[in-house]
């Protein structure tokens, strides 16, 4: 696939990014590059390979999941600004 001048003034737009005319070649060439390298990384095997979140192995920190009480209604709106009938009170933003 190749991106041409059109393309990339199209892009731009479409991205709210200004543009001059004169930079549209440049930035449709980076546009190939780009598209280069991803067809480049489509060449890779990648069967068998296992998703990684990180390049170096690691376990994820787990915890128990469990319910719990809570019941701290008033400690948590005692440092509201403003608290009515136990709920947060917030300014109307809509009209």
């Amino acid at each position: 696939m190749s991106i041409d001048i059109d393309t990339a003034r199209r892009v731009a737009k479409l991205a709210r990014i200004r543009v001059e005319e004169d930079a549209l070649p440049a930035l449709a060439s980076e546009f190939n590059a780009v598209l280069g390298f991803i067809e480049q990384l489509s060449e890779v095997d990648v069967e068998g390979v296992e998703p990684m979140t990180s390049v170096t192995p690691q376990r994820l920190k787990r915890r128990q999941d469990g319910v719990t009480d809570g019941n701290m209604q008033e400690k948590i709106l005692k440092n509201a600004p403003d608290a009515r009938e136990g709920f947060f009170a917030v300014p109307k933003v809509v009209e």
